[in-house]
């Protein structure tokens, strides 16, 4: 064998660069599916059943193309290889090194060729394998992302604070996306402003849901397996849907294009009992997965706008999410790491609650997001940055906890892209390296942008006794302890100056009640 090709389950791009120059004479392409990677962090049944099925459709489209594939196969009590005469052997390994050792042994290929992990332990864990079997690692650029390395370091080089903005724009220039002769489209690069609405009392128009895909035979011997192997797992299976091949990834693309993307900007960042999906695209999933494309997203929205189909604001603020926000935390993440997964710039110390695995607490919005997080793994950008993230910054949980449980819970949750959003933009740990600011708010922003509250028996207005939101309590109180450091924060200081309503009484009363909050939310599950 010349050429062992290894393929990760965040990686099952068709027209990867691992397949450049691929010989099905000469080469063979190497898939492991590792348990370790759905315990290292408590992954939810929904997050490993994606990867798992995707993998495995993954798997039958290469040997459909007559390519030799060894497949490493979990199964319910441990794993077994899957050769590509049809024949079996068991196999023991519990993580990427073992098995390519494994492998390494049995096949002694001239190389091993990869494009670089997703995953910072994952890239170092294979080169340490690669070391010890005495096997050459070729490792070659994602050309699935559309800023490379070199392009961001250069975009980094020489800039004292790094912000997404320029970045995006930069990008916008680069890829001619939504420009006009040289200039933005609409003359601004940005509609943030049109794209914040809520709902009302009303409720959301109406709207049609994303498009399901039915688990196949395939899909349903993996829905079987994860209940059976990780049956102490968070999650729920029975309302899989999630696409798992490209060609579904495609589907779901033009489903998301013709019925959500013109509302999609409006209601973007609303919220809504029992909502889950509104007008999101559910597409992040099968970026990811390396299954679509983003320069094919972009270029869908692109043309729904040219076509009429969509408003430019919408159009805007759904690309920059994919050219910019994506774009650019993989940039910080490659840049940061490894010393990025230990910061923790607001000196958190609290555990995370127990309730975010149970989703059992008296708080709606809260119940609401966890309860969906957990069946479904899923919940759109709000509700993770500014309900269940924002009750853990202002809670003051250890960095660190929060973004296992992010990468635990949600089915598109890859480290390089869930690590920045969690510690950088949810938990402001890195000190202001992704955003300028804290993103901090009491109840009152959630009682805007949703209708949590009206059936909640907290009142977001109150900080103190028995009705008090606990958002607001902790708000208030996340103030009191970080007072100077957010005094020296330019666009923290109309909130700053807002504690001179607080007489010394109030404040101790803050004090008491959010430690008050901080003891009762420890207490276990049933």
């Amino acid at each position: 064998m010349r050429n062992l090709v290894l393929i990760l389950g965040d990686q099952l791009d068709a027209d990867s660069a691992a397949f450049d120059g691929f010989d099905p004479e000469l080469d063979a392409i190497w898939m492991a599916e590792i348990a370790h990677e759905s315990t290292k962090v408590w992954s939810g049944k929904p997050r490993t059943a994606l990867f798992l099925s995707a993998m495995r459709h993954h798997r039958e489209a290469l040997k459909a193309k007559g390519w030799k594939v060894f497949y490493r196969e979990l199964t319910r009590s441990a794993g077994v290889w899957r050769e590509p005469d049809g024949e079996s052997r068991a196999s023991s390994a519990e993580s990427f090194g073992a098995a390519l050792a494994e492998s390494s042994s049995h096949l002694n290929p001239e190389r091993w060729v990869l494009v670089e992990p997703g995953e910072w332990s994952v890239r170092e864990e294979i080169c340490e394998a690669a070391k010890a079997a005495g096997t050459p690692l070729e490792m070659r650029e994602d050309r699935h992302f559309l800023c490379s390395h070199a392009q961001f370091a250069a975009h980094a080089e020489g800039r004292k604070q790094l912000r997404m903005e320029f970045f995006y724009r930069e990008m916008r220039h680069r890829h001619g996306s939504l420009m006009e002769d040289g200039k933005p489209a609409g003359g601004a690069w940005n509609f943030d402003s049109e794209n914040r609405k809520s709902f009302g009392k009303g409720g959301p128009p109406l709207h049609t849901p994303p498009r399901r895909f039915e688990p196949d035979a395939l899909t349903l011997q993996v829905l079987a397996l994860v209940n059976e192997r990780f049956a102490d797992h968070p999650g729920d299976l029975t309302a899989f849907d999630w696409p798992v091949t490209a060609e579904q990834a495609g589907e779901a693309l033009e489903d998301f294009i013709a019925h959500r993307l013109n509302e999609f900007g409006d209601w973007q960042d609303a919220m809504w009992t029992n909502e889950p999906w509104l007008f999101h695209s559910r597409l992040s999933t099968v970026l990811n997965l390396k299954l679509l494309h983003p320069a094919r997203v972009i270029a869908a929205a692109e043309n729904a706008w040219k076509q009429g189909r969509a408003p430019l604001a919408g159009v805007e603020g759904f690309i920059r999410q994919i050219l910019g926000w994506r774009e650019y935390v993989r940039g910080i993440y490659w840049r940061q790491m490894p010393e990025y997964l230990e910061l923790n710039a607001l000196g958190a110390v609290h555990p995370l609650p127990p309730f975010y695995w149970t989703g059992e607490t008296e708080m709606v919005c809260m119940r609401d997001a966890l309860a969906q997080t957990l069946k479904l793994g899923y919940a759109h950008h709000i509700q993770r940055l500014m309900v269940t993230g924002l009750y853990a910054l202002m809670f003051g949980v250890r960095p660190r906890e929060v973004h296992a449980w992010y990468l635990a819970v949600y089915v598109d949750a890859v480290e390089w892209v869930e690590l920045p959003n969690t510690l950088g933009m949810s938990q402001h740990a890195d000190g202001g390296l992704m955003a300028s600011k804290p993103y901090i708010a009491t109840g009152k922003y959630i009682q805007r942008m949703s209708n949590y509250c009206s059936g909640c028996r907290f009142d977001p207005a109150e900080s103190t006794g028995p009705k008090a939101c606990p958002f607001t309590t902790l708000y208030w109180d996340f103030l009191l302890q970080h007072e100077p450091a957010m005094r020296l924060n330019q666009r923290m200081s109309m909130q700053v100056r807002n504690l001179t309503r607080l007489d010394e009484p109030k404040r101790a009363a803050i004090r008491s009640r959010a430690a008050q909050l901080r003891t009762e939310a420890q207490s276990p599950p049933r």
